[in-house]
């Protein structure tokens, strides 16, 4: 039987839910620190980010049927790609793209993943190549990120950095789920993207490590909380993600990506309070998410 449509939207729409709440949760983890009159450094967001991810990863292993069988059977240079393009790389990158810009403007800049994809599909798994319309969706779509940036609105700080950053993680992330597609055969989704996750934490842990002594006056309460929902979004919206894509083809779930910025942005202005959205983000968030909905509606199937 077809799997339907109908069914991957809805478990779509539940990762971009889940995804996008990630942008304003980030965002008070920062602003409470600041609140606190804590320094924020590159090591603090890093080893915050590898925490993340150890609890997120530890979760997903204990969720999946057999881990470690699978991990024997899969070979370790896949998982190690895996590993560095889905978390440590990816989030290396991301986290310091969201302190530099806002919630809404990370979460909008997030969908060119939908672009990344498109260009690295064809030349690592000889995918067809998009069509004209889908390339003038792709500068369509470098338009209005050109000028979101311009006038993000009110939250960012640098919002020309955070948009490099946010554009260099997407395409570490990008080349992760290429990966995935690999490992497939012999690791389902909560095995894979638990040992991403618990390897990519722990390395992003180490990296953040010249500020273990400050782990105390990091997590309080509040930042607590807010990691073990940070962790839960992880563990449940890559599960469910990659073992989507196990079921859907992946040009049915591309179509779908629009969704995660969609989402990121608006639940970035409805609970962040120090955010209001600038002209440029008016105009250009719009020919982004209209720019990502077009290269996926005219995506040509795959098997």
């Amino acid at each position: 039987m077809t799997p339907s449509p109908i069914k991957a939207l809805f478990y779509s729409l539940i990762c971009a839910l889940l995804f996008g709440s990630a942008f304003p949760a980030i965002k008070t983890v920062y602003s409470h620190w600041d609140s606190r009159g804590l320094e924020i450094s590159l090591f603090s967001i890093w080893i915050f980010a590898g925490v993340r991810f150890m609890i997120a990863g530890v979760g997903l292993l204990c969720a999946a049927k057999q881990p470690f069988i699978e991990l024997k059977n899969t070979p370790w240079r896949l998982i190690a790609l895996f590993t560095l393009g889905q978390t440590l790389l990816q989030y290396l990158f991301f986290y310091l793209g969201v302190y530099a810009s806002s919630g809404s403007l990370a979460a909008l800049l997030a969908g060119s993943g939908s672009f990344w994809w498109m260009i690295l599909a064809p030349v690592i798994l000889k995918t067809p190549w998009p069509s004209r319309i889908q390339w003038a969706a792709v500068i369509f779509g470098f338009i209005g990120v050109a000028v979101a940036v311009y006038s993000p609105g009110s939250g960012a700080s640098n919002p020309l950095l955070g948009a490099v950053l946010i554009l260099t993680a997407t395409f570490f992330g990008s080349i992760g789920i290429i990966i995935f597609s690999k490992i497939k055969p012999t690791m389902g989704s909560k095995a894979g993207s638990g040992f991403a996750l618990l390897f990519g934490g722990i390395g992003l842990f180490l990296i953040g490590s010249p500020a273990i002594a400050e782990l105390p006056q990091l997590f309080d309460a509040k930042i607590i909380f807010l990691t073990l929902w940070l962790a839960f979004v992880s563990a449940m919206g890559f599960a469910l993600w990659n073992h989507l894509s196990t079921i859907y083809p992946v040009s049915l779930l591309a179509s779908y990506r629009f969704l995660i910025p969609l989402c990121g942005v608006i639940e970035s202005l409805i609970i962040l309070k120090s955010e209001s959205p600038g002209i440029g983000l008016l105009i250009g968030g719009p020919m982004i998410l209209v720019s990502i909905y077009i290269t996926q509606k005219f995506q040509k199937k795959d098997a």
